[in-house]
């Protein structure tokens, strides 16, 4: 009777328990024969899929950037050296993403995974940093219009270069310098194995250069109404060609500006208010936006700009389109 109740506690059938008990007894008897163990199923996360998918095509995207400027003497102003950056810099993010994949399913150790966090880190920093130095630049071309063409210019815009990847790489090593949080489970972030502090220095870094782009974009707006309304008196422009002409450049920089909030505002934010106890649903759901503004950069920055524009025909076709060489530029091209 004792026995009966011991068996039935459970609150299965009886007839379950019976297969139950059955089929450890047959475990127990194969475990003792000798043969091949079954290899775990390897699962994949649909997310990280998509994270490495994109990945995929900002590498592709970016490295056509890269080599177009690199193998065009030509496009060495301070404004290409930037353009060169920011793609430079959202490839190797698009690296680091397709590494951080194939190291996750592959080749689990702690080592690789500061190493691909450090990389991801640092080209995204690198990729932030270098938007904030083109606004810089495109805001100094404006304010300083007759003196921006000088070797003051180039040196700044190399001074420039050497502090924002400085930076972005002395980011990138903390994690493998020991500021992670691989020994203490408690101090970790929404992506691990950065620690929230780690996280919350990068988010509020990432705010302060987005004030100080949108202070800049606002003066850079001024500067391209006041010049269209110049421009608009001396060749004696009707009024409505210099609301349109302006209305163009102003439009060109909210979209700049929008995009690049839209894109990171999320992450930053979630990044500063969640930790690793929240579902990493939402830090793929935040994480996967942020590196969309890496497919998007070269778009805004590179294929519209008209010198690069005629650089990619040459590759391509071999001649420049007539309605490229004859295009002047205007404000809409800010």
């Amino acid at each position: 009777m004792n026995e009966d109740l011991k068996v039935n506690v459970s609150g299965l059938p009886r007839d379950y328990l019976d297969a139950g008990a059955a089929g450890n007894v047959s475990a127990a008897v194969s475990s003792q024969v000798p043969g091949v163990e079954p290899e775990p199923e390897l699962v994949v996360n649909p997310w990280d899929i998509v994270l490495c998918t994109s990945g995929t095509l900002i590498s592709c995207e970016n490295a056509i950037v890269v080599l177009i400027i690199f193998h065009n003497p030509s496009l060495r102003a301070p404004m290409f050296l930037l353009i060169g950056s920011l793609a430079l810099a959202d490839l190797l993010a698009g690296i680091g993403l397709i590494i951080n994949f194939v190291f996750a399913y592959l080749l689990q150790s702690e080592a690789t995974k500061l190493v691909t966090i450090g990389l991801i880190v640092a080209s995204f920093s690198a990729s932030v940093c270098s938007l904030l130095a083109i606004t810089v630049d495109r805001y100094l071309s404006l304010y300083y219009a007759l003196t921006y063409h000088s070797e003051r210019t180039v040196t700044f815009t190399y001074v420039m270069l050497i502090m924002l990847w400085g930076t972005s790489v002395c980011l990138g090593l903390l994690p493998v310098l020991g500021w992670n949080c691989l020994q203490d489970e408690s101090t970790c972030s929404v992506v691990r194995p950065l620690t929230k502090n780690n996280a919350a220095i990068l988010s509020i870094s990432f705010l302060f250069m987005f004030a100080l782009m949108l202070q800049l974009y606002i003066q850079i707006c001024k500067i391209v109404m006041r010049h269209a309304h110049q421009i608009a008196l001396q060749h004696h422009f009707l009024a409505t060609s210099h609301y349109v002409t302006t209305r163009k450049g102003v439009s060109t920089l909210a979209i700049i500006l929008g995009t690049f909030a839209a894109c990171w505002m999320p992450f930053t934010l979630y990044s500063l208010i969640a930790d690793y106890t929240y579902p990493s649903i939402y830090t793929y759901a935040t994480l996967l936006p942020a590196t969309y503004n890496s497919i998007i950069n070269p778009v805004i920055y590179a294929f519209r700009n008209q010198e690069i524009q005629k650089a990619l025909c040459l590759i391509c076709c071999g001649c420049i389109p007539s309605s490229l060489s004859q295009r002047a530029p205007s404000p809409s091209d800010v």
